[in-house]
């Protein structure tokens, strides 16, 4: 899955004329291993992604566009000092190594011409991006290292950039067929062709190892044929972005069709491999953004809500107890029937309990240091004060249930929540609602209110589904008209969905693919075919005092539908 050193060497090839002259007009960081570059081109405007992670490293051609923090971070701030109005002079692939070098035209502090080189080392974990200047000394890099994989590399500001040092294995781009000749006749006996491959030559993936191996049968003899044709293809460019897809889940990619998994990966090709890596690692990254943004979240969260069903369990075992009170009513009833029989010091009573059809004898315990009224005046209290406990545990134990049912609701949006703006609604939220503490907030932190999602049908119907509870409850009682359509999943926690009918009868395709969105925002999206409730707005209520997103609603019709992810993407309104 690495960007290996061929595949960067032709997403260089790519890149290169479409940059040279290129104008940076803005510098943004959305996280900490990731820089966004917007450009101005002979094309048009672009948006170049550089990736310095310890996975998914990478530099291409975007349409994605990540959430901004509410405050840059101190290496953007620095990057947009010096690369702001710069222009791309070139960019190259060093010695053939997983890096970048991106050489910039830019002005110094008194306007003077000045030149900057952007240097992206794409190297797994030491993956770094480091800004230098013209006499080759470090600016600044996004990970400072003191003495970075040997004892004359230090990646410090001030400090002369060295590159990183190469791989004591032979270069498979400058290799010719006679070196590749000897380099065989020295195979190791039982060695196989992809470990041998992976041992001896820097550049080559794991994945491509293997595709030479199974190419050539397995044999060292045709190895060197299908090693002459990679060759072949470096030098003339022929090259295939290629995503492999197992169950139409991206598996890995390649700059040529692999043939190793036979019918079990399909084949994917993409015009370029700007549009590859953007469509490999989009779902991907967006997934790990999400993950990390709202573990906190997450976090507290679920905290609140194992300590109500903590709660909630103990209420009902103490509930459980109170319906033994009638039997501590008929045992003081009959008690008080038969005062005459009991004398103080007696441990119990035996009598005749009336109260069943054969009037069998009981024994009822009692205190032998109270008097027999003390005894039952003693049950009769007990009894009171258990169906008072009754009453108010029925009480506690139904508001209970209505937390724990928010709090699942909650969760569940946290978890499918797409950017900090989202997050930040549901903060609120949770805190206005008394299940979080308000926290003092810095002024730079103020979250504008998120807009509903909004989506268009084929027909040519708006649909607007809720981001959040708060704004479940805005869709219902406020957006929505009394004639519009109003949807939502039957019996699992999703979005309130709103179908916007203009007064007309909408027609059945809007309703199943405004239901289908119900799905897919819902905790079901997963789960394959789901039911679906829709009604007129003017049928749905929202029970006095109930929390947010609670709504009751009647004299509804019911579809089933599946959760359609490319469905969403494609009604969603831009």
């Amino acid at each position: 899955m690495p960007l290996d050193a061929i595949t960067l060497h032709a997403l260089c090839k790519e890149l290169a004329p479409a940059l040279a002259g290129a104008k940076i007009d803005k510098v943004q960081q959305p996280e900490r291993d990731l820089l966004l570059l917007s450009l101005r081109t002979l094309q048009g405007n672009k948006k170049l992604l550089i990736a310095a992670g310890t996975s998914g490293a990478r530099v291409h051609f975007t349409a994605e566009t990540p959430e901004n923090p509410a405050e840059p971070p101190m290496f953007c701030m620095l990057l947009r000092k010096h690369l702001v109005g710069a222009r791309i002079r070139t960019i190259t692939q060093p010695s053939f190594e997983r890096m970048l070098v991106m050489e910039l035209d830019t002005r110094n502090e008194m306007g003077d011409r000045d030149r900057k080189t952007l240097v992206a080392e794409l190297i797994g974990r030491s993956a770094n991006l480091i800004l230098v200047d013209e006499d080759g000394r470090i600016i600044d890099c996004l990970r400072r290292m003191d003495f970075a994989g040997s004892e004359e590399r230090r990646l410090q500001p001030g400090c002369f950039y060295r590159l990183p040092p190469s791989q004591k294995k032979a270069s498979f781009f400058s290799l010719t067929g006679e070196e590749r000749e000897q380099l065989l006749a020295q195979v190791a006996d039982g060695q196989a062709p992809e470990d041998w491959l992976l041992d001896t030559f820097s550049g080559l993936s794991p994945l491509l190892c293997r595709e030479l191996s199974y190419r050539s049968g397995g044999s060292f003899v045709t190895l060197d044929e299908q090693m002459g044709a990679l060759a072949d293809c470096l030098h003339t460019g022929d090259f295939t972005p290629t995503m492999l897809l197992e169950n139409g889940q991206p598996k890995d990619f390649s700059f040529l069709p692999i043939r190793q998994y036979g019918e079990a990966v399909e084949n994917l090709a993409y015009p370029s491999f700007s549009e590859l890596l953007d469509a490999f690692y989009a779902r991907r990254e967006r997934a790990e953004r999400q993950r990390r943004h709202s573990a906190e979240l997450l976090r507290v969260v679920r905290t609140v809500r194992d300590r109500i069903s903590r709660k909630l369990t103990s209420q009902r075992e103490e509930y459980r107890r109170t319906e033994g009170r009638e039997d501590v009513r008929k045992r003081a009833e009959l008690l008080t029937a038969n005062l005459y029989r009991v004398h103080k010091g007696d441990s119990e009573l035996c009598c005749e309990d009336y109260y069943e059809p054969d009037a069998p004898e009981i024994r009822i315990p009692l205190d032998p240091l109270k008097t027999p009224q003390q005894n039952a005046a003693a049950l009769f209290k007990e009894y009171n004060k258990l169906k008072a406990a009754q009453a108010h545990l029925e009480r506690l134990i139904a508001e209970g249930e209505r937390q724990l049912d928010y709090l699942c609701s909650a969760l569940d949006q946290i978890e499918r929540a797409e950017g900090e703006q989202q997050l930040g609604e549901l903060r609120r939220e949770l805190t206005e609602t008394g299940f979080l503490k308000k926290q003092a907030r810095k002024r730079t932190e103020k979250l504008k209110p998120a807009a509903p999602l909004r989506y268009v049908t084929d027909d040519g119907l708006e649909i607007l589904v809720g981001r959040s509870n708060l704004q479940n409850d805005e869709l219902t009682t406020k957006l929505g008209r009394r004639t519009d359509l109003w949807l939502h999943t039957q019996k699992v926690h999703g979005s309130h969905v709103l179908l916007r009918c203009e007064g007309l009868e909408p027609p059945a395709r809007s309703i199943e693919q405004a239901a289908s969105l119900a799905a897919y925002h819902s905790q079901g999206r997963a789960s394959g075919k789901l039911a679906v409730d829709y009604t007129m707005l003017r049928n749905v209520k929202k029970p006095s005092g109930s929390l947010p997103g609670k709504v009751i609603y009647t004299d509804y019709r019911t579809i089933l539908v599946e959760a359609d992810e490319a469905l969403a993407q494609r009604l969603k309104k831009k």
